[in-house]
């Protein structure tokens, strides 16, 4: 364990997370959280329901599958011009590149939400890249002040979905319909509409697998970031605790996880996952390190001497063994084992370098809307 003396950055902002206690908290948001319009709901004015139809993987299978959504698409957008929610992921370069060959360019406007500090200087490369090699327009928004709102209470990531990454576009969209990436692999296999409220999901039949092979057989799989093998962007989603006092909080996350990206890549190291998870009381940021596959000790010592230059990171540990989590959650999650299960194996385990458990105490903060992990040990060994 390496700790920093404090600093008068850090006091201040350990003085502005306790300002925030007095703040109103966001609503509480369970794990499952919004799983896209469910069925029984209205469905806005396009009034369609699409086929849930089972569909298999490979080549060949996959032309067909495209042939399929295509015109799947057109019916559905009666051939009108739409909007597309664009991250510059593999399932928004997906959905656009099917709208793109079904509608025309034209006919096809990507906007994209522009998370400011949190999103990955990579990542923004990466959609300027896509939509180009995509040939279709571009619209970019700015997101990242609303996070701030958002993830005042806790993290929540469901709820940024809705109000930020959706919200956002639909309220630029013109009255057009907004496609959307949305997949099984977003809804644990909960099924809902695929269309419903205006928006629009034509890949919400299938897992990432066959979105992947519908990418290579499309010939759009998007480059990789290098934070993650599956769902990548994002950088709040490794803030543990609520986004109290951005100044601190925000930077923290927002820094770290440039920086291990960067160490990295002057090492000539291709990460499969690469990550610091800020957790920790209000007060104090303490960074968990994952790389996979594991680094050097050479290049260990260069990510903790990086990271250990952030004024914001208080102490940073290398992940490279089983942990226990110790997360306090509202009476919402507490009392669900559903949502405490899918934040501890849906939410968080993909992200780390090895396995964790979490260890669920109650909150005394009722200002903590979802959860916050306060700290971690070893697993003890069996």
């Amino acid at each position: 364990m390496t700790n920093r003396r404090d600093t008068g950055q850090r006091d201040r902002g350990r003085r502005e997370a306790q300002a925030s206690e007095q703040e109103r908290p966001a609503p509480s948001e369970t794990a499952a959280g919004w799983l896209g319009p469910q069925r029984g709901q209205p469905q806005g004015r396009w009034g369609v329901r699409v086929r849930d139809k089972p569909v298999r993987i490979g080549y060949a299978y996959s032309v067909d599958l495209r042939d399929t959504l295509l015109g799947e698409i057109r019916e559905t957008t009666r051939g009108e011009p739409v909007v597309v929610a664009f991250s510059g992921g593999l399932d928004s370069t997906v959905t656009a590149a099917l709208a793109r060959d079904a509608l025309g360019p034209g006919h096809v406007l990507l906007v994209t939400v522009n998370m400011g500090q949190y999103a990955y200087t990579r990542g923004n490369e990466i959609v300027l890249e896509v939509a180009e090699r995509l040939g279709l327009q571009q619209r970019c928004l700015l997101g990242q002040f609303k996070q701030h709102r958002v993830q005042a209470a806790g993290p929540a990531c469901n709820r940024c979905t809705r109000e930020i990454k959706l919200g956002m576009v639909k309220a630029v969209s013109g009255g057009r319909l907004v496609l959307t990436g949305a997949n099984r692999s977003d809804t644990w296999g909960q099924m809902g509409l695929k269309v419903c409220n205006d928006y629009y999901a034509p890949l919400l039949d299938l897992d990432k697998p066959r979105i992947l092979a519908l990418a290579d057989a499309m010939d759009v799989r998007p480059p990789r970031i290098g934070e993650n093998p599956g769902r990548e962007g994002c950088k709040l989603k490794h803030l543990l605790k609520p986004l109290a006092a951005p100044e601190y909080h925000g930077r923290a996350v927002a820094r770290a996880n440039e920086v291990v990206l960067s160490v990295l890549r002057d090492a000539g190291v291709r990460p499969e996952l690469a990550n610091v998870k800020i957790i920790g009381p209000l007060g104090r940021n303490i960074g968990l390190v994952n790389v996979r596959p594991a680094p050097t000790d050479a290049v260990r010592d260069r990510l903790r001497d990086a990271l250990l230059a952030i004024p914001e990171l208080d102490e940073v540990h290398v992940v490279d063994g089983p942990l226990v989590l110790v997360a306090k959650a509202s009476p919402a999650i507490l009392n669900d084992p559903h949502a405490r299960y899918w934040i501890e194996r849906g939410r968080m385990a993909p992200d780390f370098a090895a396995p964790i458990t979490v260890e669920w105490r109650p909150t005394s903060n009722n200002r903590l809307g979802t959860f916050q992990v306060v700290g971690f040990r070893p697993t003890a060994p069996a």
